[in-house]
């Protein structure tokens, strides 16, 4: 008998011990949609700024007018100057890299902050990207080359200027934007701490509905240096090189403006030029 009471009393410590012990909970999920979802939110809490949403609503042509646009673009301005706390800083809250669509996005840490944007376009956006597109041959060695140097420069401050990180909805173009009875709506951010002028080298690049109209309402509010129009390029190449690997095989590559994938090494080329 007092051997059975001990077994019992063993099976009933160790089921007591079993219900005491706290579950470990999972780490949340910290995907492509979780990465929309804190770029989401980052960029509704600025006050005046760009209006966004999970999913675009119906577009309405009708709805695009030059007001409209104008007053978009303003929005835009009153984000981009709501800042972030570095260059490459994710939306608070947010640990580790993030996503371009479904593409890894480098971002830089707390321990490791860019000394500056040139710094963080060519370390995070650049080189990487390139590096993406030379494995998949669409971007050649000669061009390459090119990106290197323009790299350098980049690191060297050439292409800086005196802003500090804007808050960046970071994928900007035609497909994330949607003319509205209410306005203009975005989705699918890629948020983050970068250079105004990224957003409207996007917009640019996919030829979005009235962006001179877009462009005008974002000056009135952000005040870019005179010759901020002649930066677009730069600010495209990222985008340019992204799509260039992601698109690689012949029968999908992209061609922008009739022009193939070797338009990045022309571009760097051309700023690299400039720069002497």
């Amino acid at each position: 008998m007092g051997k059975k009471k001990s077994t019992k009393s063993h099976a009933s410590a160790k089921k007591a011990a079993r219900k005491s012990r706290k579950r470990v909970p999972s780490p949340p999920p910290r995907g492509p949609e979780q990465w929309r979802a804190a770029g989401l939110a980052w960029l509704d809490a600025v006050p005046g700024g760009i209006q966004v949403a999970t999913r675009l609503p119906a577009r309405m042509p009708h709805h695009r007018t030059v007001a409209a646009a104008e007053d978009f673009g303003r929005r835009l301005a009153t984000t981009h100057l709501a800042g972030a706390a570095g260059f490459g800083a994710a939306p608070p809250g947010w640990e580790g890299d993030g996503f371009l669509d479904a593409q890894p996005l480098s971002l830089s840490s707390p321990q490791q902050v860019p000394s500056s944007w040139g710094d963080f376009y060519a370390t995070h956006r650049l080189m990487p990207a390139a590096r993406a597109a030379l494995e998949s041959e669409s971007l050649d060695p000669a061009s390459m080359g090119h990106l290197e140097r323009l790299c350098e420069l980049l690191r060297d401050g050439a292409f800086d200027d005196h802003r500090g990180a804007s808050r960046i909805h970071g994928d900007l173009w035609r497909g994330t934007v949607a003319f509205t009875e209410s306005g203009v709506v975005t989705s699918r951010p890629a948020a983050h701490g970068g250079h105004a002028l990224t957003d409207l080298a996007t917009l640019r690049l996919f030829k979005a509905p009235l962006l001179e109209a877009i462009e005008a309402g974002w000056a009135e509010v952000y005040r870019p240096d005179e010759e901020w129009r002649e930066l677009i390029p730069l600010h495209q190449l990222h985008m340019v090189l992204a799509q260039s690997a992601l698109f690689a095989n012949p029968r999908t590559r992209v061609y922008y403006e009739g022009r193939p994938p070797h338009l990045a090494g022309e571009i760097a080329e051309s700023l690299v030029s400039r720069a002497r």
